[in-house]
């Protein structure tokens, strides 16, 4: 019963120290924020090239509804 108890009790290696874990965590979080800052002007960027079908009368609302 004590082999047991002694197996169960070993401790496993990682693979790298316990503080690495979040840190690469928080590593990917920040270049993931700073993925979804770059593309906060996307939909304004383009605007201007939709303004000649706004006043146009297309058949076809700006969210792509057809006008009955």
């Amino acid at each position: 019963m004590s082999h047991v108890l002694l197996a169960a009790a070993e401790e496993i290696q990682l693979i790298a120290p316990p503080i690495v874990f979040p840190l690469v965590a928080a590593a990917v979080f920040v270049m993931l924020g700073f993925v979804t800052w770059s593309f906060r002007d996307v939909a304004y960027r383009h605007s201007q090239k939709f303004e000649a079908t706004r006043t146009h009368e297309t058949g076809v609302d700006e969210f792509g509804h057809t006008k009955i």
